[in-house]
């Protein structure tokens, strides 16, 4: 079954009387579990359409349905707490906390569901265990290397247990050692905790570590 059915969507933005087309009928199906790349020229599409399946931008017209739920009908706090409990974030740049450390930053998102403060300090340590910083989690941003850092905002992607992991260019700010780390990081988290990742990437060498890749130009799959 997918986990992710994007059908016919077109996203539109007005820019004063101009209308600037993104994303033009576009259907694609990601199967649960699947670790899907993202490719194409810069202005192609891509980030929108992440920005799409992560309900944090809404369609012009078509429908996202992401396990059963038809995202695109939601709106206001709805979509805000079905995001909480879906869907985890990693960006190229970290948008890490600075006057907070790891384990704050990691916290973060757990604020928006009803538990405790020890269950929350609980689940954020064992999210930087995962991602190899159980050692640093009183450093602040600051304090760490940039493939840290990453490792920080992946821990807090994935600290509410989302099904659907999406990944805005997660190596494009790393040097090589650090971003294939990061990406060995993100295949363990797909093939070992069954994650669905979404990944945008310009990187063929990124691309490579996923199931497969969809191609994207000019708002159109190529492929």
């Amino acid at each position: 079954m997918a986990s992710i059915q994007v059908s016919n969507v077109r996203k539109v933005y007005r820019r004063d009387t101009q209308e600037v087309t993104v994303l033009d009928g576009l259907s694609l199906d990601i199967p649960d579990g699947d670790f899907a790349g993202l490719m194409g020229p810069s202005g192609s599409g891509k980030t929108t359409l992440l920005n799409l399946i992560g309900g944090i931008d809404s369609p012009t017209s078509g429908d996202i349905v992401i396990g059963g739920t038809n995202i695109s009908q939601l709106r206001g706090a709805q979509l805000s707490r079905w995001r909480s409990r879906n869907i985890g974030f990693i960006f190229q740049l970290y948008n890490l906390i600075p006057v907070l450390t790891a384990l704050q930053n990691v916290e973060l998102p757990l604020l928006l569901l009803k538990m405790s403060g020890k269950e929350r300090k609980r689940r954020a340590e064992t999210a930087l265990q995962l991602v190899g910083l159980g050692d640093r989690m009183s450093h602040f941003p600051r304090q760490l290397s940039g493939g840290q850092e990453q490792r920080v905002a992946i821990a807090r992607a994935v600290v509410s247990d989302p099904a659907i992991l999406l990944a805005d260019e997660p190596t494009g700010d790393l040097d090589r050692k650090s971003g294939e780390e990061i990406l060995q990081l993100l295949q363990r988290l797909n093939q070992e905790f069954k994650k669905t990742i979404v990944m945008v990437t310009h990187d063929p060498h990124a691309a490579e570590r996923a199931t497969r890749v969809h191609q994207l130009d000019k708002g159109v799959l190529s492929n």
